[in-house]
Parts: C-alpha cells; structure tokens; sequence
C-alpha cells in the first residue's frame, strides 16, 4: 500500500466558506432543535422533550395554517410555471425586442417585496385601488380584497346568485390577492430560467420536425417539454421551496391594509406567519423553533418527493 502525501494547503482554500457554512447553516439548524425542546424565557429555557411538537400537532391553529401554507404554494407554483413556461416559449420565438420584454418580466423579482407588496396593497385598496376601478368598468361589484375573509367561490356564488356548498368556498379573497402579487412577482424568474433552458434544445431539431410536418403544438408538446423536463424540474423545486418559505409579502400586505398578521379572521396565516407570531408576539422561543422545525421537515419531504417522482423523468429525459 503506497500512502500519498495529504496537500494541506488545499484545506485552507476550502476553510472560509466551510467556517461560514457552519456558522450560518449548520449551528442554526441544530441551535433550532434544541430550542424546540425547550419553554420558557430565553434567558432561562426548560427542557420539556417533545411537548412543543406535541402542542404543535394538536393546535387547530397548526393545522389551519398548514392548509393555508399548502393552498398558497399549490396556487403560486403552478401558475408561475404555467406562466413562464408559456412566456418564456413566447419570448424564444423570434420576436422583435426580446431583451426589453426580458427586462420587463424580469424586473418585478429584483425589486424590494416590501416595496413592491404596499404598492399593491394601494392598488387591492377597496375605495381607491386601482383593481376596484378595473371591476367597475365591466360592471362588476367593488370587492374587499385585503381586508376580505369569504372565499373566492363565495363570492362568485354572491355575484352570480348560485348556491355554492360550504366546502367549495375556496381560499379568502385575501389570500388570493396576496397570490396575485407572489405570481407577478416571481414569473419573471421562471421565464428567465426556461429561455436559459430552452436555448440549450438544438433547433435542428425543431427544423427537422418541420420538414417531416410538424405544427407548432406538436413541435411543443414533443420536443420542447420532453427537453425542457430538467429544468421544469429545477424550477418546481425552487418553486415549491420559495413559496413554503414566504412570508415577506404577507406581513407587507397584511401591514398596508391595517390588518393583524395572519388576518382577515386567520385566513392568510401561513406557517411562517403563525411562527413570526408565536415568536414575537407571545415570546414563545421553543414554540416557534418547532414550527421552523416542521415546516423544514415538511419541505424536505416535498422535495425528496419531487426527487422521486420526477428526478429519475429528467435524468431518461
């Protein structure tokens, strides 16, 4: 057995981002968790094993929030892919201008969400905002918006006078507004990430599938999403990531509109709202170090399912 010389050195190089890594990735996961199984002041903490995830797993409140976790993620992730995976396509054409409607798309996600998130709190502004007057131009009744607790069927049942079932209410037109601003706010990322994609697919390929006959459907239903599947992949599980983790634009939305966090009546009280809440609201450290600690689990799964069912697709893809 020959026995080779360890260069140190190279150590060294690896060092500064190994130390920041640790000390503001690694240590702050496990501080967590010890954390959340504690109670009392910070100054003081008290061991109680389990009992924070316990109280968590049987709050109404937990629950409630998780449901709106999952409706504001399901919304925002698949229409920003939707959206962007249609503009990008649109954009990869060749189309006069491309760089300026890139910019355009683009320059909501680089702009400050808290800046951004009060302006259309002024424009979801049930006297003056500007999507009132929009509705009001075609007819249509001035809503709440903001400050809105029925569901968005509801309301449709109210404005059409159809019976619409309690389970079909569907989320609160609040937490749908704050969706609305998430899906303008984030499409331009995904656009800009499937032209990077879609610049990589050959066109020989879309030359060759003309000459045999191909329309412009077929052109994009068998070649541009079977090669675009690794980065639909990419961007559905940043996606899916980004939108467990927000809460910017809540608290900015929710602040504009002179409304509690969390509210119209808890309807847009996703899982990092209810933790902000626990943490700096009642000061209760172990309690809101165990939601961080569940929404982190509950994001690992749904990307280790995303690994499952559509990693090995990318990988034949």
């Amino acid at each position: 057995m020959t026995w080779r010389r360890v260069d140190w050195s190279a150590y060294l190089f690896i060092l500064p981002a190994f130390v920041l890594l640790t000390v503001f990735h690694i240590y702050p996961v496990f501080n967590a968790i010890y954390i959340s199984l504690q109670k009392g002041p910070i100054t003081r903490f008290t061991f109680v094993g389990l009992q924070n995830y316990t109280r968590a797993l049987a709050s109404s409140d937990f629950w409630s929030s998780l449901v709106n976790t999952f409706v504001f993620a399901f919304l925002t992730v698949f229409i920003t892919i939707a959206l962007g995976l249609v503009v990008a396509y649109l954009l990869f054409q060749n189309v006069r201008g491309q760089s300026v409607y890139r910019t355009i798309y683009f320059l909501p996600y680089v702009i400050s969400t808290v800046g951004s998130s009060i302006v259309w709190a002024w424009i979801f502004d049930p006297s003056s905002g500007l999507a009132n007057m929009v509705l009001k131009w075609f007819g249509i009744q001035p809503l709440r918006w903001l400050i809105e607790p029925a569901g968005v069927f509801q309301l449709l049942g109210r404005q059409t006078h159809l019976p619409i079932p309690g389970w079909l209410y569907g989320p609160s037109l609040a937490l749908v507004a704050i969706v609305i601003f998430t899906i303008w706010q984030s499409v331009g990322y995904n656009v800009v990430i499937f032209l990077a994609g879609l610049t990589n697919i050959s066109k020989e390929l879309y030359e060759a599938a003309r000459m045999d006959g191909a329309n412009g459907m077929q052109l994009f239903r068998f070649i541009t999403l079977p090669l675009l599947s690794p980065t639909t992949f990419f961007v559905l599980v940043i996606s899916v990531i980004g939108s467990l983790q927000s809460f910017n634009q809540i608290f900015a939305m929710n602040s504009a509109a002179a409304q509690t966090l969390g509210g119209p009546l808890g309807t847009t009280n996703t899982l990092t709202v209810y933790m902000f809440n626990q943490l700096y609201s009642y000061s209760n450290f172990g309690y809101a170090s165990t939601i961080a600690v569940l929404l982190s689990i509950i994001i690992l799964v749904l990307t280790l399912i995303n690994f499952r069912f559509f990693g090995g697709k990318t990988e034949s893809a």
